[in-house]
Parts: structure tokens; C-alpha cells; sequence
């Protein structure tokens, strides 16, 4: 199923999960961290088609 296919609270709710993952990852504070590039790749894409629909959402902090 396509991003674009998914309900508002679907792409909400997968973003924030990620969201939740990365802080969690950092909290952990080891140099190892347990989210890697593919899933950055698809808090991007979520991202762009929350953007997209004009959602509201907390953006992930990376760092």
C-alpha cells in the first residue's frame, strides 16, 4: 500500500512511531544507533506526504 493511500491518522501515526524510535535510540546514548539510514528515508517520505496534506506534526531531531 502506497503512503498516499493511507489514512491521515495512518501517516500521523507511523511518523510519530518513528519519531519515538529515534528519541528513544538517542536517550539510549551509546554510539550505536538502532535506526539507520532506511529509516530516516521514510520519516522523510512520511514527512513530505504530511507536508503534503498540510498535517501538523513534530519533526524528528536527528542529531
Amino acid at each position: 500500500m502506497a503512503i498516499q493511500d493511507l489514512s491521515d491518522e495512518s501517516v500521523l501515526k507511523f511518523y510519530e512511531n518513528i519519531r519515538q524510535q529515534v528519541s528513544a535510540d538517542m536517550q539510549a546514548g551509546g554510539k550505536h544507533r538502532l535506526l539507520g539510514e532506511t529509516a530516516r528515508q521514510q520519516a522523510q517520505r512520511l514527512g513530505d506526504e504530511l507536508d503534503r496534506r498540510r498535517l501538523r506534526f513534530t519533526p524528528i531531531d536527528w542529531r
